[in-house]
């Protein structure tokens, strides 16, 4: 049993120290954990605390199509899609708050950025156009935490709340419109490491958009009418890996 926990521990320092962004920090949470050493003890028991994050993420658009054929697009029903994710990035600042014994809730606000390409094709299936869609992004997100049990310097937990997101980028890009305000419901799950110093955290989450962003009625414009009635509504999501500095 003894020769299994040992066996556990360096899994975990292995682990850690594969995805931790700084080398030596990785290399002070194997030594730890080899001794048994627990860093930062009573932690998480603090009322409140601050930090910030660094993060990459996805864009995406979950598109619903109409199948309308326009004169202005030659009587041919035009479809959008988005066929691959482009990266992003997103940085921010973290407060947070203990509401009881494993359950702490978290704001985080931030800016992102993300890029979007609807690719349009035909009834045939050949490709029209592409419009490339740019935002920054003005995120506040409200997340619960619900955290394990710590395991020495390593704790999983689980997030879930809602974002508020607010676009600042032009209104209309690449022939249509969109709305600037969205609401998203979140879920992802992590884990805190615990280092000399400080506390690092890896989490992935995903951010589902409640609300229509397509503004059909945006452009009156000859040219853009064929994408424009070829979609009905769009719902935007996101999915990040985020690193936390705390």
């Amino acid at each position: 049993m003894g020769s299994l926990i040992r066996h556990i521990r360096r899994a975990i320092a292995v682990g850690i120290a594969a995805a931790a962004p700084c080398h030596a920090g990785a290399q002070l949470f194997a030594d730890a954990a080899r001794r048994g050493i627990e860093n930062l003890p009573g932690y998480e028991y603090r009322r409140l605390h601050f930090g910030f994050l660094i993060g990459v993420n996805a864009t995406d658009f979950h598109i619903y199509n109409t199948g309308v054929r326009t004169t202005e697009g030659g009587e041919t029903a035009l479809y959008g899609e988005v066929l691959e994710l482009s990266p992003g990035i997103n940085l921010g600042i973290v407060g947070d708050l203990r509401l009881c014994k494993n359950l702490n809730l978290r704001c985080l606000p931030g800016i992102s950025f993300g890029e979007r390409v609807i690719t349009f094709t035909d009834e045939l299936g050949a490709e029209v156009e592409q419009c490339k869609i740019k935002s920054t992004f003005v995120d506040v997100p409200i997340l619960l935490k619900y955290s394990a049990y710590r395991m020495r310097n390593a704790k999983p937990y689980v997030v879930g709340g809602a974002t508020a997101r607010y676009d600042l980028s032009k209104d209309k890009q690449s022939h249509l419109t969109f709305k600037s305000l969205d609401a998203y419901w979140d879920l992802g799950a992590g884990m805190d490491i615990y280092l000399p110093y400080f506390r690092f955290s890896v989490e992935v989450r995903g951010s589902f958009g409640l609300t229509n962003i397509y503004n059909p009625n945006g452009s009156q414009e000859l040219e853009d009418i064929p994408f424009v009635k070829a979609i009905d509504r769009i719902k935007s999501r996101m999915f990040g890996l985020t690193f936390y500095f705390e």
